[in-house]
């Protein structure tokens, strides 16, 4: 079954949050995952959602393969680089089976 991490950004340096970008960009593709959706235009149709500055969603095959992806090496210094850079807010939700 997919499953889709949402990455919600509040970004302080966007010079730094670019080069974490480029790192989990790279992770991401190697353990497969798919932007779904990437920092496009947002819009709340109800209740008390709070619109956040950048809104990523990236499609992975499984929810065990997010999570390889999440806690790889690869990803954590992608964080690393993030640490000053924005703060983050990140879940992964496991999709319907097709």
């Amino acid at each position: 079954m997919a499953a889709y991490l949402l990455a919600e950004a509040k970004i302080s340096d966007p010079l730094a949050y670019e080069t974490y970008k480029s790192l989990a960009q790279a992770a991401i593709a190697l353990y497969g995952g798919r932007y779904r959706a990437r920092g496009g235009r947002l819009e709340v149709f109800e209740g008390e959602w709070s619109a956040p500055e950048r809104l990523v969603i990236v499609e992975f095959d499984s929810l065990e393969q997010a999570r390889k992806f999440y806690h790889s090496p690869e990803y954590q210094a992608a964080k690393a680089a993030r640490k000053d850079a924005a703060k983050m807010n990140i879940l992964v939700v496991e999709g319907l089976p097709i």
